[in-house]
Formats: C-alpha cells, sequence, structure tokens
C-alpha cells in the first residue's frame, strides 16, 4: 500500500514535509527556500519528524547523520 502525504509544519527552518512510501522519500521544503530529498527514510521515521516538537532539531539530529540527502528542484 502507497502511503502519500504532505504537511505544512510549524518550524523557522522547514515550512513542509512530503513523504511517498513507495519510494521511501522525504522531502522537506526549507522555509528560506527550495528543498532537499532524503530517501530511504522509513514511514514512521517520517511521521516522527512531521510530528516533532521541533522539526528543525529533527531533520539535523535524526535524518542528516543516517539517511542520504540530496538536493530537490
Amino acid at each position: 500500500m502507497v502511503s502519500e502525504w504532505s504537511r505544512s509544519v510549524f518550524s523557522s527552518m522547514v515550512s513542509s514535509l512530503s513523504y511517498d512510501s513507495d519510494t521511501s522519500e522525504l522531502v522537506v521544503e526549507w522555509s528560506k527556500g527550495g528543498s532537499g530529498v532524503f530517501s530511504g527514510v522509513p514511514e514512521d521515521v517520517a511521521n516522527s519528524a512531521a510530528n516533532a516538537p521541533s522539526v528543525g532539531n529533527f531533520v539535523h539530529n535524526q535524518l542528516k547523520p543516517n539517511y542520504p540527502y540530496r538536493r530537490g528542484d
């Protein structure tokens, strides 16, 4: 079952997160413009990112050290 979602988040660093379980990619839309894609992210980790008390801290401490990152479009 493919799960896709996009959520606006309250963060000074991140404006929204989008997830596609088919590709296991979490797309981060940065508040200052641009986006980035984390690959190989399990859906439970993506949901934790979207619901974290500090989305920016979660991205910095949990995603960046553990999942491949590339700049988005």
